[in-house]
């Protein structure tokens, strides 16, 4: 029996589906899935069923399972994040030999990619951490891949990655090399940390449509699909449109009968936490994990609805109007939280020596992941003209088009607070837009309360940058 070109070590929802794509390029593939005792053998089902008559092979031990692959073997791990990528590792190593390829296409904190290339570096073993985005779908059909880690293994590796990915406007391959260390996983994070935005922007929007413009959810799923027609097109908002258009049983809108809390695994909030890391503002993404955060208060919120009074949400004026605005409010929001995400690669690029091509980021997230839209043609125009822009404001066409949408980004902000309406999300996005645009902040009070209380020191804007000063307020009085 022939050798297999790669092998996927877990066989969970996004494995079978990457394992079935790989097979499905002409690729033989080697399966592996830890038994766990008193469960039914995970690959022979595997085997049976969605690999039957395919070009597989299955491993009952780990050491035939790494017997089975050419050298060097490259070995996709797709298990939970955290101890569970550890144990896998520990578990292959002493079947492995130099030169051999692990790869961690699981959303590992970037952290712990580091420390896992290091470690195996001096084993001679190649690890890679590759950011994985599309879901279920995108594994079966086509993910956005975002590797990084120990270089060397890119050569051996890159074909066989590309041959399975999705595909960018330009029909090129939606992977490309990130960076040393963690960098494949940490531009995933901040993929997801983008993603977390944007679901809360359009949750903001339908929550406007419902509950100002007293829109049914048909009607609501309408709009969104209308709008996938238009810049505002994306996966996120094709799926909504499909979304508001299911029904129960009883023929009412099934997501109307859902509990409104969400759920999060926490890769937002790990942008949120680098993002205060390294300084850099982040008002959208993190604001968008908070939301969730909110979402969970079920108990106190309806104890705090029935105590706190507010405005009644019902907007005045010509629905078709309010909704042109609104297409333009969300359409910034969306913009201002993707320049989020590609200033915090840049910053952590630097900081880290990793070298991201931004311009890369925005191709192969054109196909394949949850956050694939019409906004990446624009980004990936902007950093082809200037590869070390600092950030999308800076690109010409950017800030003109977020300039062209300000007067529907604020008559909805200005709406939304005046009904009571929470739009927490794009009120944080026009806030950093605001803040941004402007030459002069009110800084230089919470400096002067700094030194007053703290002795903290300053510096004066009729002065060199660097040189520091301190008053005694009280005297000064």
């Amino acid at each position: 029996m022939s050798a297999s070109k790669i092998g996927v070590y877990g066989l969970g929802v996004m494995g079978r589906n990457l394992a079935l794509n790989l097979e499905e390029k002409g690729i033989r593939v080697s399966v592996y899935n830890r038994q766990v005792s008193g469960e039914e053998c995970i690959v022979e089902d595997f085997l049976n069923d969605e690999g039957s008559g395919k070009n597989f092979q299955g491993a009952g031990s780990a050491e035939s399972f790494v017997k089975s692959l050419e050298t060097p073997r490259k070995i996709l791990i797709m298990v939970k994040a955290g101890k569970p990528v550890d144990l896998v590792i520990d578990e292959l190593l002493p079947f492995l030999q130099k030169g051999d390829i692990i790869i961690d296409g699981g959303n590992s904190n970037f952290h712990d990619t580091n420390r896992r290339v290091e470690s195996l570096s001096s084993k001679g073993i190649l690890f890679v951490g590759m950011g994985v985005s599309g879901g279920e779908e995108g594994a079966r059909y086509g993910p956005s891949l975002m590797p990084g880690g120990n270089e060397s293994a890119w050569g051996s590796s890159k074909s066989i990655l590309e041959a399975v990915s999705a595909r960018a406007f330009d029909g090129s391959p939606c992977c490309a090399w990130m960076g040393e260390g963690g960098a494949g996983h940490f531009v995933k994070m901040v993929h997801n940390g983008i993603e977390y935005a944007d679901m809360q922007l359009i949750a903001e929007v339908y929550y406007f449509m419902k509950n100002g413009l007293k829109m049914s959810t048909a009607e609501i799923g309408e709009q969104f699909s209308a709008w996938s027609n238009t810049e505002l097109s994306s996966y996120l908002i094709e799926i909504t449109a499909e979304i508001l258009t299911v029904t129960d049983d009883d023929g009412l809108p099934l997501v109307e009968k859902m509990l409104d809390s969400a759920g999060q695994k926490g890769t937002g909030k790990w942008t949120g936490v680098t993002a205060l890391e390294l300084g850099v503002p982040l008002p959208g993404i993190t604001q968008a994990v908070f939301a969730r955060f909110a979402s969970s208060l079920i108990d106190l919120r309806k104890q705090l609805s029935n105590k706190l009074d507010g405005p009644t949400p019902e907007i005045p004026g010509g629905r078709d109007e309010i909704l042109n605005v609104l297409a333009d409010a969300l359409l910034a929001s969306r913009m201002v939280s993707y320049a989020e995400g590609f200033h915090l690669i840049k910053a952590a690029g630097d900081e880290f020596g990793w070298n991201i091509d931004a311009k890369s980021v925005a191709r192969i997230w054109q196909g394949g992941c949850i956050i694939r839209s019409e906004l990446l043609k624009v980004i990936a125009s902007a950093y082809r003209n200037n590869p070390n822009l600092e950030h999308l404001f800076l690109s010409d066409d950017f800030s003109s088009k977020l300039q062209n949408l300000q007067y529907g980004w604020r008559k909805i902000t200005g709406l939304a607070v005046q009904h009571g309406i929470p739009v927490p999300n794009i009120m944080a996005a026009l806030g950093l837009y605001d803040s941004l645009r402007s030459e002069r902040l009110p800084a230089n009070l919470i400096q002067a309360q700094r030194d007053f209380f703290g002795a903290h020191s300053y510096e004066r804007i009729d002065k060199p940058r660097g040189q520091f000063y301190h008053t005694d307020w009280k005297r000064k009085q």
